[in-house]
């Protein structure tokens, strides 16, 4: 009894080895999927403020580890919880131009595949056309793996004039600092040149004026000497 119950126990340790290798294999496979799948992207600024009237350039590129094949993409702007579309197409394969169909007359695509590029251009933007513009792609080859980013339009009256007194103070009071600093360091190396030059002359003025001394010294004593005693 005592052996079998050792094999059971050893039996359920193998299998729960086994259930625990199968689910890091499995979450290693999911992972690896993942790093593959399809991304777009509308770059490191998601939103922008245009003037009324000018025209604006709305970024979205994809990518994918694995390549595309029959790639499907499309524009969607956001009005008022609606969403209208405002072109779409199909790449074919990698490095072959989409035939990109236009729903909206005042945008242009101007991507290309061959830079995995599918960003659009809106002209002639009216305050109606502010809000949120989505890119879509979907990738048959990843299992109709999709992603989207969405770019944000503001349009404004005039542009805001960027202020930068700040900024400019900030400068001045650096290099005002600094210069400070060079003057200060040149002033003390030329101090300090000085008061070398002012011990080195003390010195030998020490020197000279002790030498002077001993000879003088010596010269009397010998004047002194030379003198005749006094006779009793």
């Amino acid at each position: 009894m005592e052996f079998q119950a050792k094999r059971s126990f050893l039996h359920r340790c193998t299998r729960s080895g086994d259930v625990v290798h199968a689910g890091l294999v499995i979450t290693l496979l999911i992972g690896v999927w993942y790093a593959q799948a399809l991304e777009v992207n509308t770059g490191k600024v998601h939103s922008i403020e245009v003037m009324n009237g000018s025209s604006v350039l709305l970024p979205c590129t994809y990518a994918s580890c694995i390549g595309i094949q029959n790639l499907y993409f499309n524009w969607q702007f956001k009005d008022n919880g609606t969403l209208v579309k405002l072109c779409e197409a199909i790449i074919p394969a990698e490095g072959i131009e989409p035939n990109v169909k236009i729903y909206h007359e005042r945008v242009e695509f101007v991507g290309s595949s061959k830079q995995n590029n599918i960003s659009i251009v809106l002209h002639n933007v009216t305050f109606e056309d502010q809000g949120d513009y989505i890119c879509f792609a979907r990738n048959p080859k990843e299992k109709e793996r999709n992603h989207s980013a969405v770019f944000t339009l503001f349009v404004v009256d005039e542009l805001k004039e960027v202020d930068n007194t700040l900024t400019i103070i900030i400068v001045s009071v650096l290099g005002g600092v600094i210069g400070l600093i060079i003057l200060i360091m040149v002033v003390k190396a030329v101090v300090l040149a000085v008061l070398n030059k002012a011990q080195e002359k003390n010195k030998e003025c020490l020197v000279t004026s002790s030498g002077n001394d001993n000879t003088e010294n010596g010269l009397r004593g010998s004047k002194a000497d030379s003198k005749p005693k006094p006779k009793a």
